[in-house]
């Protein structure tokens, strides 16, 4: 199959040959061709926030609610669902939403597959799934809530270490006071919320799906991908043998070098969509329905 420059010439040749439309016929004929190949429903979700990195769009909103309504209307159910992931996560209320409407329709006939990146919520979205399809390239990242792009546990920390610094020394006061008072009032108890709500929403979906009837596994996943202190940043990038060795069910790509081929073709042709147009998040199925969400109009 091809790779990321033969993707950009084939594009090239059907856009020379008159056809506006390049991008999207391109990328339809691959998506079409994985879901001959697993004989499985699909739906890819894929955001630019690789290329736009500052594009509020591009996370996981309620608007994704709507784009999965229409990919998945007149969809065959009994075949289940292959998704396709490549988000830096997002919004907690709108990812327990998706998730819950995903089993809704589906039960528990969902399957991950990540071609590249799927952080944070994504990664959640993820853990709902009964199997994880990842390859050499696949990461997926951790789950500890953040706010305002601040991990929650390390605020909660950070308190903490206020609290025992004042008490052994109290001159340090005033050197907390002025790290401590950029938090609003509420801000403490916001962090232990989500948290605490994370932490809730993806132990259930585990145990619900890929650890179903295995306590002992769940914790272990839920105590490794959601630990900050352990993981030291939010921005970690968890390989497909760490994602073994924590628990998760885990479908080596290379395993079918077939079906790795069609998958890596699809992810070249988003990546060239998203780099030469105005997409910044588009939701697809192998039928070729979409949504499309665009650079917002000044």
């Amino acid at each position: 199959m091809p790779n990321w420059k033969e993707v950009l010439d084939e594009l090239q040749v059907v856009a020379k040959s008159g056809n506006p439309q390049a991008l999207d016929t391109v990328r339809r004929k691959y998506l079409a061709e994985v879901y001959k190949k697993t004989g499985r429903n699909l739906i890819a979700y894929y955001s630019a926030w690789l290329q736009r990195p500052n594009a509020a769009e591009t996370s996981i909103s309620d608007k994704d609610k709507n784009a999965l309504m229409l990919t998945i209307h007149k969809m065959d159910r009994t075949k289940g669902l292959d998704l396709i992931l490549h988000t830096p996560g997002g919004d907690l209320a709108a990812t327990e939403s998706i998730v819950d409407y995903l089993h809704s329709m589906f039960g528990n006939d969902l399957r991950a597959i990540i071609p590249q990146i799927s952080m944070s919520a994504g990664t959640m979205i993820a853990l709902s799934c009964k199997e994880i399809m990842m390859g050499k390239q696949s990461n997926l990242g951790p789950i500890d809530p953040q706010m305002g792009g601040v991990p929650c546990k390390g605020v909660l920390d950070e308190f903490e270490q206020a609290k025992t610094d004042i008490k052994t020394n109290p001159s340090s006061a005033a050197l907390w006071q002025a790290i401590i008072s950029k938090y609003h009032p509420t801000f403490l108890g916001a962090c232990k919320n989500a948290i605490e709500w994370s932490e809730k929403l993806a132990q259930e979906w585990v145990n619900r799906n890929m650890c179903k009837e295995d306590a002992d596994r769940a914790a272990k996943i839920l105590k490794e991908i959601g630990d900050h202190n352990s993981n030291k940043s939010h921005a970690r990038h968890i390989s497909k043998e760490k994602c073994k060795e924590i628990g998760l069910t885990i479908i080596d790509m290379e395993a079918d070098h077939v079906l790795q081929d069609l998958i890596l073709t699809v992810h070249h042709a988003f990546m060239h969509t998203f780099s030469s147009s105005t997409a910044l998040k588009i939701v697809e199925n192998h039928n070729g329905i979409a949504y499309v969400e665009q650079l917002p109009i000044k």
